[in-house]
């Protein structure tokens, strides 16, 4: 999807100036558009009794992006050691992050219990009997099986690697009860980038439908519903934009016949990533190469280690070419990069006005999944990260890896077993 208006008119007039400055590729992040998304959540579930959002770190593991999230009063989503040192290094403790793993090792449970631990999300029965000090609070990743996920990402439920199975659920509630926890709460994550708000709100009512038979069977409460994240972008400009409203006033509903039911509301978590900063971020790179053999090539300054959700998911990212020249005059392209892979392709066959070698390219809605997911293979090197703060001024947040970075795991003391 284009950019915000408001985005915008604020980065294009300076876009020549800040890629003169900074040199591309890379990715820039607007401050203002993320605020602006975080007060619409938070406005949205206002009637909810206790409404948290756990942003995901996966989407966007920079200190600076995270701050922002601190500020609104966010908690953390975390899955393993390092977004647990990145979510702390901001201040967070104990029930502002919520780990949740999968196929966990007994050092990352104990990390999740360090520094006043977390909210400990376990994905599999088994878990319980591996945890080192089970907490008193904890909750399960419920997978409900044979239920639509909406999307490829995920994928069916009943082929997920994730969560604890419906015939499972009951057994392990029964079990963490037996070891001594006395708090609960579910959780659950079905779909990835889902447009279909009702969606969302069928999972709200399927949790609780759940939660009801788990306390009238196990004689538990539970503190928590966590319908996990999953809320998408359209990033295609036809695309139709995920009805927030719509959804918060479905799940509203819900918990609250569930305390007119009940006599209590527990609290509704969520564990947004995507929708928090996917719209709010661009990828920049320059025009470096034209190639014209059996199609027409764009080659830029950047490829799919900056950005690999094309070649990997055959994901659509909108591009916009800066500047009016050759705005006319329309050609059908591929944009690609330089490493030894087909499936290295921002674009296929996309129609884009006539570019020439030293233009900019933005590539749309790269705030999320886009620099986290990096690589090196072929040695290429991730780049720098950018943020548009509200006052006008552009910070750099992340330099471009180097060389020395790439080399620095071949500096080690010898090691050698002889056998």
């Amino acid at each position: 999807m284009p950019i915000s208006e408001s985005y915008r008119s604020s980065l294009y007039p300076r876009l020549s100036r800040i890629a003169s400055h900074f040199g591309t590729p890379f990715h820039i992040y607007d401050e203002a558009g993320i605020k602006n998304t975080c007060l619409e959540l938070k406005n949205a579930f206002s009637e909810i009794d206790e409404f948290k959002e756990f942003f995901a770190v996966k989407a966007l593991p920079n200190p600076e992006i995270l701050k922002i999230m601190w500020d609104q009063g966010f908690g953390f989503d975390c899955s393993s050691i390092t977004e647990l040192v990145l979510s702390r290094e901001i201040g967070a403790r104990g029930e502002d992050i919520m780990f949740t793993s999968n196929n966990t090792s007994a050092e990352e449970f104990q990390a999740a219990e360090a520094e006043g631990g977390s909210i400990l999300n376990l994905d599999d029965i088994s878990l319980l009997e591996k945890v080192p000090h089970l907490p008193e609070r904890i909750s399960f990743r419920y997978n409900p099986g044979d239920r639509r996920s909406g999307n490829s990402i995920i994928g069916n439920p009943l082929e997920a690697k994730y969560g604890v199975s419906h015939e499972q659920i009951f057994d392990a509630y029964r079990l963490a009860k037996n070891r001594g926890v006395s708090r609960f709460g579910i959780h659950t994550m079905l779909a990835s980038n889902e447009l279909n708000h009702e969606y969302m709100v069928q999972t709200a009512d399927m949790l609780l439908d759940i939660v009801e038979k788990l306390e009238a069977e196990l004689d538990i409460r539970f503190e928590f519903v966590n319908i996990g994240g999953g809320l998408g972008i359209p990033y295609r400009p036809e695309d139709s934009p995920f009805n927030l409203e719509a959804m918060a006033k479905g799940i509203t509903l819900l918990f609250q016949r569930f305390k007119e039911k009940n006599g209590y509301m527990p609290a509704l978590y969520m564990e947004s990533g995507r929708y928090m900063t996917g719209p709010h971020g661009v990828l920049v790179v320059r025009a470096i190469n034209r190639k014209a053999i059996y199609r027409t090539y764009i080659g830029v300054d950047a490829c799919m280690t900056s950005l690999m959700r094309p070649g990997m998911y055959d994901a659509y990212h909108h591009i916009e070419v800066h500047g009016e020249r050759n705005s006319n005059k329309i050609e059908v392209v591929d944009v690609v990069g330089s490493l030894c892979e087909n499936n290295d392709k921002f674009a296929v066959q996309r129609e884009l006005p006539v570019i020439e070698d030293g233009d900019l390219l933005i590539i749309q809605d790269t705030g999320a999944h886009g620099h986290s997911m990096g690589f090196n293979y072929n040695g290429k090197l991730r780049p720098k990260e950018l943020l548009f703060r509200e006052n006008g001024k552009v910070e750099l947040i992340r330099r471009a890896e180097t060389a020395e970075d790439y080399f620095r795991t071949l500096d080690f003391d010898k090691n050698v077993l002889s056998i």
